[in-house]
């Protein structure tokens, strides 16, 4: 990939919820935090990890299980942007069992691995197990009792004495979710040792005898027994932070289409590096390059060659951590749009394009999960604040107006949660320059050529 640019490290300055949560994990040996995305997961949990190590000397090394887009590039990228944590080291795990081997062996305070990863990591460790500290990113992804990295954290458990469970909604699918999550937490302390005790005492067989349905009064005994274990946070419930937060989530291309991009990132710069750049040209490049950057490509004529997969990876990854919650998401390309489509099919989602009338009534009514949309299309008089809260930049454009009046559908009066921006950026690619740009506000024509030509410098 083009070099990153080293961007100054920023002061943290926690919110009272923030400030809570760091002093619950710094107490607490085990602890599920639900909080809502955007809400700061991940610098709560490095604020205090660095604490724990450097300050309280009470753990050594740390691991974190996340998804496998996750674990490539958040925790790094987080640990980086913060003053107060930038002597931390973050060692990613991940790609052959040579290179896993290699980065455990690395010097380091805290390793990611990808949760597909686990069940490898707890034979190759067996009872000489490294980790005090565990951080299970996503733990709803957990909720199997029956799934190999399920049983896999269960025999290695034991030999972990801190241990984190972060996820925005533990149990979207019913109360039977909850007991997997909660025994790696406690070990069956509060929910039972086993899976059919708890389910004998809380739930009763469906009147045709397939599934469980709870008993009546089981939730709120549920919930009262891990109310200690747990902290349950929603966005809409803290008035102190701001309407509208946004999330950028970093993208990593994978080795092939790292090259590939660069490749042809140089090519194309340097094609232009000593003629006259006007904004149209830049548009047109910078669109070959936002398409690069979302995994596919347009050639002359208008045939779509699919690059890679690492955006849409990254995509079904946040769709997973919405845990059912509805997202309006803005695609740039109609190649993107298919690509969505594709990747959405067998999700089990209610999937809808925002073609007519009745697509955005349905979406208000709570009828559509995913609303695919074009901000060029969504930009002006649609109100769609009633059908959800979450708002996904699949691909990004330079048009601020365009950006603005796109996150004006969800963000405007009558939205009764905090809206969240969620934004798919891919690291090292043109994608930042735009989202810079975006996030100063500047006007598009300043923008997209000063970033060209300092991309077409740093190529050359």
């Amino acid at each position: 990939m083009t070099a990153l640019v080293e961007k100054p490290r920023q002061q943290f300055k926690p919110w009272d919820y923030q400030r809570y949560c760091i002093n619950r994990l710094l107490t607490d040996d085990a602890l599920g935090l639900f909080l809502g995305l955007g809400l700061g997961k991940t610098v709560i949990t490095l604020t205090a990890i660095n604490d724990l190590k450097y300050n309280r000397f009470l753990i050594r090394r740390t691991l974190v299980i996340a998804p496998k887009k996750v674990a490539e590039l958040t925790w790094t990228t987080e640990a980086a942007k913060w003053e107060h944590l930038k002597h931390l080291r973050i060692i990613p795990v991940l790609g052959s069992q040579q290179k896993r081997i290699k980065a455990l062996n690395t010097p380091g305070d805290v390793w990611v691995i990808n949760r597909d990863n686990v069940k490898w990591l707890a034979e190759y460790y067996r009872n000489a197990w490294p980790f005090d500290m565990v951080v299970l990113d996503e733990l709803s992804s957990f909720k199997n009792h029956q799934a190999q990295r399920f049983k896999a954290l269960t025999w290695i458990r034991p030999h972990i004495k801190r241990i984190v469970g972060l996820t925005g909604t533990p149990a979207p699918n019913g109360l039977l979710d909850l007991w997997a999550q909660m025994f790696l937490l406690d070990q069956g302390e509060r929910l039972e040792k086993r899976v059919t005790h708890y389910r004998e005492k809380y739930f009763q067989h469906n009147y045709n005898g397939f599934g469980y349905t709870a008993k009546p009064g089981a939730d709120e005994v549920i919930h009262r027994q891990i109310a200690g274990l747990c902290i349950s946070m929603k966005a809409e419930d803290y008035l102190e932070l701001p309407d509208c937060i946004t999330n950028i989530i970093p993208v990593a291309l994978d080795d092939k289409a790292a090259a590939q991009y660069k490749r042809m990132e140089r090519d194309l710069l340097l094609a232009i590096e000593d003629t006259e750049i006007s904004v149209t040209s830049a548009a047109a490049l910078t669109g070959k390059l936002l398409q690069l950057c979302n995994g596919a490509l347009y050639d002359d004529e208008r045939g779509v060659h699919e690059l890679h997969s690492c955006k849409i990876e990254a995509f079904m990854e946040l769709v997973e951590q919405l845990n059912g919650a509805r997202a309006l998401v803005f695609y740039n390309f109609q190649h993107d749009l298919a690509r969505l489509h594709s990747a959405l099919k067998g999700s089990g989602l209610r999937i809808r394009e925002l073609k007519t009338p009745q697509d955005q009534l349905d979406w208000n009514a709570g009828q559509v999960d995913i609303l695919l949309a074009h901000p060029a299309s969504a930009a002006y008089g649609l109100n769609l604040q009633d059908g959800g809260n979450h708002v996904v930049w699949f691909g990004l454009n330079w048009s601020l107006e365009l950006y603005q009046q796109a996150n004006g559908r969800l963000h405007r009066q009558g939205q009764k949660q905090k809206v969240i921006l969620h934004h798919l950026v891919v690291q090292g690619g043109v994608d930042e320059d735009v989202m810079a740009a975006l996030e100063a506000k500047a006007t598009t024509q300043d923008r997209l050529l000063t970033a060209l030509k300092a991309r077409v410098e740093r190529v050359k």
